[in-house]
């Protein structure tokens, strides 16, 4: 874990004071919003060091590094003598958040002594250019300006200003500023993704924090300072308007303080009636854009399960000049857009001004009402604390329903229930003792995959939250569990984060209109974390104690696991824990043998290493590192039981621009640190595959569809680059998978005995193949052609469905019987009989009810039952693995990691 530091420059801090404020004109030759400028990270980084030099109200700190090794900033920025006294309005802020042990006294004691903390960010989406430049501007106007208001909100306010995505900033800039004629400039056809890994699902890994630059942010906002308000800058706003900002359209999560919902409407209105003050119309808000607080994992969404006013704005703008569009349904003043903005040509200088306005609005209301905002926080927290210490029902959508199907069945038919009997229905239930919040989650040490669980565990500190951890055996509920198991109670100040993470999200059924179409989430309707992660854990219902150490905010843990014994025979690793195949290429990468176990029951696919002193220095280490478990086995197996590995050479397709399903498998690939090579499709279209790789794995967007255009490659309807477009070093990578050319090199290759694994809408390589499966979910025209199930019939977004799992199949070693997969208008297949009984087909995961939703929205989920959403199918002397759900949906769904990883070894 990287401690903060304060960056300080080695010149005398009293003759550093003195020099003149350098203005961003000054340093990087161009005001913020000039037309076709953009500054790059190098010349930011020296401005922020330069800015922090010679102003006394404001620090500026390192929090971290990027993924690509740069600095990750943030500014601290206050009036000198708040900054004396930082310490102190810090530990002011986490009690407050935390509200733990205070009185409503001693609470508001704090609340008048202590400071609003601010947080503003810039940048997190690179391309949206608005925002990192907004944050130069910000830092330089809070420095230099001395008008009553600012200095009023430098006395009453700590303001975070944080750059989010340095390596991003360094890339977009770099390609912008490339051209030397500024009028050619163009943020067009990026050559890769502007974070490393991820690009713009650099948003949606906050709650989990597998970046670098996640866990920096996350650990300023959840550990270390905790601000009330929270400020995310992005773009763009639906056209015709200028932005679009709080308050956002329902739904918002259920398990939210109403407190933060209220706070939010607040916010929004000093930040809309300041742009109205200062003649800026286009704000919209409510059901004028898509932005809802439903969804968690985003830099701004995650704090609202924090009971921190999360805020998002969403402005257009760009270096280059460029239009607001006629809109005529925008044009008419309504409660979503009061005061419209008509077409016209739009400036850069015109975005950074509103963000300008719109952070002064928000820091305003801060310094006004610090107090209130401390408090309130502090008031959300001692509400979570005392729900989550007493018994209590969250009021879902599908209770809500019961409730009304209860008072139909009890009502005369065409009648009306009384107000008594109704009251009764209620009672029975939103009541029902069974169906109350839990009170805490314990997750055994004993668990087949602990190390997993730890990871999970992890994430929940990352986040601030309170876990606690058993120093010895226990009860709870007539059952026993291990010292060194987790426990997660509800009764702290984040409970609506607890509750997120452990239980499924009951997104309501949301239509255009009745029996209309489905209106689409703005992200995942469902995601459940301990789910995708495969956690085991059990709900308990009542109050409980035991031998329990607080783990200390923060403090991430390492699963313990003794170092296994010396064996003569050799070491078997489980397949049903992740990390055992990290281990597995260490060994490869070291040169030992390894096997696993082919023989039916419940240690079939277990990995068995002959010992040696070699071996067990690298499985010893695995252990103390992971936490894995390793067995020293008294004998070998029988040779008939057992099957020799070696590692493959693998292909991960990806393509020009970056694909962030692919990037997400590279990350995964790297952590479990299995061998490599990245291929575009000119690398596919070229031919030879066999003689290079013996697998090839395809994120969802890879393979297009069978009938329509055909080529995919991940521009997702964006017009591909042209060659002269693009640099001379990136050529290798243009291009897309084509019917034409690319399919018949992969049919070849399967032929040859290579692998191939498909995830998402890649199964459509199933389809160009001709293999004898067809489309699960049609429906038959009154012509006899089969058409999809339309979306008022059968509508699943991202959500979390139970499968049942074929675990005697080498592709699915590991698995248990059932499995909870990510799932996202997913593919389904129905297999041909024939196939089937012949072999060349076989399912390995399959819908076995009609009610698979565990977590999330499922219109018409009846329609699933039967249906296979993985096969694997003879090809030639080769293998296609085809996998429907998203089994690596960005590196949350450890849960079946190992769908993916059983394939990445030859056997022999």
């Amino acid at each position: 874990m990287r401690q903060t530091f304060t960056l300080f420059l080695l010149l005398g801090f009293t003759t550093v004071r003195a020099q003149t404020l350098p203005s961003p004109k000054e340093h990087f030759g161009f005001t913020i919003g000039d037309n076709y400028h953009l500054a790059t990270f190098t010349q930011t980084e020296a401005y922020f060091q330069k800015l922090a030099a010679a102003s006394d109200r404001m620090e500026l700190t390192v929090i971290g590094q990027t993924e690509e090794g740069r600095n990750q900033y943030m500014f601290i920025v206050s009036s000198p003598e708040n900054l004396k006294k930082r310490a102190r309005y810090q530990e002011i802020s986490q009690k407050m958040a935390r509200a733990e042990g205070l009185t409503d006294a001693e609470a508001k004691a704090l609340a008048a002594e202590g400071k609003a903390v601010v947080w503003i960010d810039g940048g997190l989406h690179a391309t949206e250019t608005v925002g990192t430049h907004q944050l130069i501007e910000t830092a330089w106007q809070l420095a230099s300006r001395k008008d009553p208001e600012t200095l009023n909100i430098l006395d009453n306010v700590i303001i975070l200003l944080t750059h989010a995505n340095p390596d991003g900033q360094e890339l977009v800039s770099n390609w912008y500023m490339r051209e030397k004629t500024p009028e050619k400039r163009s943020l067009d056809h990026l050559p890769k993704l502007y974070q490393k890994y991820i690009g713009h699902d650099n948003n949606r890994d906050f709650y989990i924090m597998n970046m670098k630059e996640s866990q920096n942010m996350g650990r300023q906002l959840f550990v270390e300072w905790l601000p009330q308000i929270m400020y995310n800058h992005h773009q763009r706003g639906p056209a015709g308007s200028v932005l679009a900002g709080p308050p956002y359209r329902d739904p918002f999560n259920y398990v939210f303080d109403p407190l933060m919902v209220t706070g939010i409407d607040a916010v929004g209105a000093a930040m809309y009636n300041r742009l109205n003050v200062e003649n800026k119309p286009g704000f919209t808000r409510l059901t004028g854009s898509t932005f809802s607080t439903w969804y968690n994992g985003g830099l701004r969404t995650t704090t609202h399960f924090h009971n921190m006013i999360g805020l998002l704005t969403e402005i257009i703008g760009s270096p280059t000049p460029e239009e607001i569009p006629l809109v005529p349904q925008r044009l008419i003043p309504n409660n979503n857009t009061p005061n419209p903005a008509t077409p016209q040509k739009w400036y850069f200088q015109q975005s950074i001004d509103y963000s300008l306005s719109l952070n002064w609005a928000v820091l305003n209301y801060a310094a006004r009402h610090r107090d209130e905002l401390l408090y309130n926080i502090y008031h959300m927290g001692k509400s979570s604390i005392e729900r989550g210490s007493k018994d209590y029902w969250t009021p879902y959508p599908s209770r809500i329903d019961a409730i009304t199907e209860s008072i139909k069945k009890a009502s005369p038919a065409g009648g009306r229930a009384s107000a008594a009997p109704a009251l009764s229905h209620y009672e029975a239930v939103l009541r029902e003792p069974s169906l109350r919040d839990a009170r805490g989650y314990i997750l055994p040490a004993s668990q087949a995959d602990f190390p997993t669980a730890v990871k999970f565990v992890n994430a929940l500190i990352k986040t601030g939250i309170l876990v606690h951890k058993a120093t010895s055996d226990f009860s709870v509920d007539n059952k026993t569990y291990p010292a060194g198991s987790y426990i997660v109670k509800t009764n702290q100040a984040f409970r609506p984060h607890v509750l997120d993470m452990f239980e499924p999200q009951d997104y309501p059924n949301d239509f255009l209109y009745p029996d209309g179409p489905p209106v689409r989430p703005y992200d995942a309707a469902g995601w459940t974390l301990a789910y995708q992660m495969g956690v085991q854990f059990d709900r308990v219902l009542t109050d409980f104690t035991g031998p329990f150490e607080r783990v200390p905010y923060g403090e991430l843990q390492v699963p313990k696991a003794a170092s296994p014994a010396k064996a003569t025979a050799g070491y078997e690793l489980s397949a049903r824990t992740n990390d055992s195949f990290l281990a597995v290429n260490d060994l490869l990468a070291a040169g030992l043998e390894v096997y696993r176990i082919t023989a039916a029951g419940s240690g079939q696919g277990t990995f068995f290493v002959p010992a040696s002193a070699k071996a067990k220095t690298i499985v010893d280490k695995v252990a103390q590192e992971r936490g894995l478990t390793v067995t020293a086995a008294p004998k070998r197996p029988a040779a008939t039981d057992l099957t020799k590995l070696s590692p493959r050479r693998i292909a991960l397709w990806d393509t020009y621009g970056g694909s962030m399903p692919s990037g997400w498998v590279r990350w995964i690939m790297e952590q479990y640190h299995f061998p490599f090579d990245v291929i575009f499709a000119k690398d596919i279209d070229a031919g030879e595959l066999r003689k290079k790789y013996d697998a090839i794995v395809f994120v969802t967007r890879a393979i297009p569809a069978a009938s329509g255009p055909s080529e995919s490659g991940g521009y997702y309807g964006r017009r591909p680059p042209q060659l002269e477009e693009i640099p001379a070093e990136y050529h290798a990578t243009l291009g897309s998978i084509t019917a034409e050319k690319s399919i018949p090199e992969l049919r070849k290759f399967l032929e040859a005995g290579g692998t191939i694994l498909t995830i998402g809408s890649s199964a459509n390589l199933a389809y160009h193949l001709n293999l004898p499966v067809r489309n699960a979910l049609v429906e038959m025209t009154r012509s006899g052609v089969d058409r999809p199930l339309p979306g008022e019939k059968y509508y699943i977004p991202g959500s979390i469905l139970r499968v049942a799992v074929d675990s005697s199949q080498r592709a699915t070693w590991g698995m248990n019987g059932q499995t909870d997969v990510y799932f996202d208008a997913s593919p389904v297949f129905t297999l041909a009989p024939d196939a089937l009984a012949r072999g060349t087909l076989k399912p390995l995961m399959w819908f076995p009810n009609d009610k698979p939703l565990r977590s999330g929205w499922a219109w018409g989920q009846a329609y699933l039952q039967g249906g296979v959403t993985a096969f694997e199918a003879t090809v030639g002397s080769g293998k296609l693995l085809v996998y429907g759900p998203e089994i690596t949906f960005r590196a949350q769904a450890h849960g079946t990691f190992k769908l993916l990883f059983n394939q990445l070894y030859s056997t022999r």
